[in-house]
């Protein structure tokens, strides 16, 4: 396998996880000859938690932060108020699953397992972000949705470096927020109160709770959490029958606008999470490891205008042109705000483009830990603290549902492929945003580059047949 051409060397997670005993092994020695001092000092420095918080469908424009006039968001823009936002952060994909594989696993969509929602597992082979964090300490927790393995598949949580899972696997099963079951580890798990058609336990509140109860069993040693809620996700199937898929228990403070019903449903699923974020923080603070952990939010792609939900309502994708399922920026440009109390100035507002398979080396960066080789991703840590970054030389992506589509950002330069598998059309995103001026004819050099990057930036799927090429 190639990228830019250059070999890209795989390993296989027995492969990863036997280097780095040897790498723990080796560094054994010169541990011992520090312990002395340490014991001395009394003084052991903690590995920084991680908490990764993942909204489903949320759109660019829709927290007040980034523009949002309409839908209250106190929690999360005091979140940016107190760390950094950044305003060219790219999600892995334009829908759910493939998004959350480039996340997990730091491979863009030309190399990644999962391209695209049809439900294929990880493999023994695929090195997770949990794995990696795990070898370096931490408790690895994971609560909400997944959509990177079935039951009984090589690809659910557990078997893919989580110590603990609680939620749905598939992104079919998180459209009913009022299910009568949910995973826990590998056990289905009944919830009586929902059963028979019943709506008397929230999904969201669960996972709440849930991330709550993990966070406190594990304060008092490094952790990462992946917190994968649901909201703002229409159910679908619920859509079909009423017109409305917004599944909320209350209208919170927006019961008495004059709005349409499917609206004011949106608006108190975006500020029921908000709210949720805010008691997470509250916890960490309560327990004394806020300075000791590093938040991250953000979302797994644009908005949708799904469950009767109108995105032009609240003007989800704010400047942005498309949403969910568009490989324009309104598709996959998406809200990103970090929080490290004592390390990100507060109040950062950061330009760094930068997408979902940074993050696996972000997190060994901050762990201490070595990524594996291969990935697509490099680490944002210096970013994130303010100081000198380097960038990709690309970034890319593909898509699969309506033909085959693809993506790429070279600087300023965005490029979009879209079927048939035939012109490119480029956009200048330093004066053309909303990407509405077509520049490919005035730029022939600029297209046929990024053509070669579409050519070299990917490798051919079983799972994810480009058609006409395999």
């Amino acid at each position: 396998m190639t990228r830019g051409g250059i070999r890209r060397e795989r390993i296989t997670r027995r492969q990863f996880m036997r280097d780095i005993g040897l790498g723990a092994l080796g560094m054994v020695a010169a541990e011992r000859g520090a312990v002395g001092a340490l014991q001395r000092s009394r003084v052991v420095a903690r590995k920084p938690n991680i908490i990764f918080i993942l909204a489903d469908d949320l759109g660019y424009g829709n927290l007040g932060c980034y523009g949002q006039k309409l839908v209250k968001t106190p929690e999360l823009d005091r979140m940016a108020a107190e760390g950094i936002r950044f305003t060219q952060h790219y999600a892995g994909s334009t829908v759910c699953a493939p998004a959350r594989c480039a996340l997990m696993t730091g491979l863009h969509t030309g190399h990644a397992r999962v391209r695209g929602n049809a439900r294929v597992p990880l493999l023994p082979e695929d090195v997770t972000v949990a794995e990696v964090l795990k070898s370096a300490g931490y408790a690895t927790g994971i609560v909400g949705k997944w959509g990177l393995g079935e039951p009984d598949t090589t690809g659910v949580p557990n078997r893919q470096g989580f110590d603990y899972w609680f939620g749905y696997l598939n992104q079919g099963h998180a459209h009913n927020y009022y299910p009568d079951y949910l995973w826990r580890n590998e056990e289905r798990v009944e919830i009586p109160g929902n059963a028979d058609g019943k709506q008397g336990v929230y999904s969201h509140d669960l996972f709440t709770d849930e991330a709550l109860d993990f966070v406190t069993r594990s304060k008092d040693n490094p952790f990462f959490l992946y917190l994968a809620y649901t909201i703002p996700h229409a159910n679908n199937e619920l859509s079909r029958e009423t017109g409305d898929g917004m599944e909320v228990p209350d209208y919170g403070p927006y019961a008495g606008e004059s709005w349409p019903q499917v609206e004011k449903g949106f608006a108190a699923m975006v500020t029921r999470m908000d709210r949720d974020v805010g008691r997470l923080v509250s916890l960490l603070q309560e327990h004394g490891i806020d300075e000791d952990t590093v938040i991250l939010f953000t979302s797994d792609n644009g908005p949708h205008r799904e469950g009767g939900h109108n995105p032009e309502f609240f003007n989800d994708s704010g400047p942005l042109r498309g949403m969910k399922r568009d490989l324009y920026e309104g598709g996959i440009r998406v809200p990103m705000i970090a929080r490290w109390p004592g390390k990100i100035r507060p109040g950062t507002v950061s330009d760094q483009v930068w997408a979902f398979w940074d993050f696996l080396p972000t997190a060994a960066e901050i762990a201490g830990a070595e990524p594996p080789a291969g990935i697509d991703g490099i680490s944002m840590l210096p970013a994130l603290l303010g100081k000198s970054q380097k960038n990709a030389e690309h970034l890319y992506w593909e898509f699969f549902e309506g033909g085959f589509q693809q993506a790429v950002r070279v600087g300023d330069w965005k490029a979009v492929r879209r079927p048939p598998y035939a012109g490119i059309e480029l956009y200048d995103l330093a004066n053309d945003l909303r990407e509405e001026h077509n520049v490919a004819m005035e730029h022939p050099e600029v297209v046929a580059r990024i053509a070669g990057i579409m050519e070299q930036a990917r490798t051919d799927s079983p799972d994810f047949p480009v058609p006409g090429r395999q």
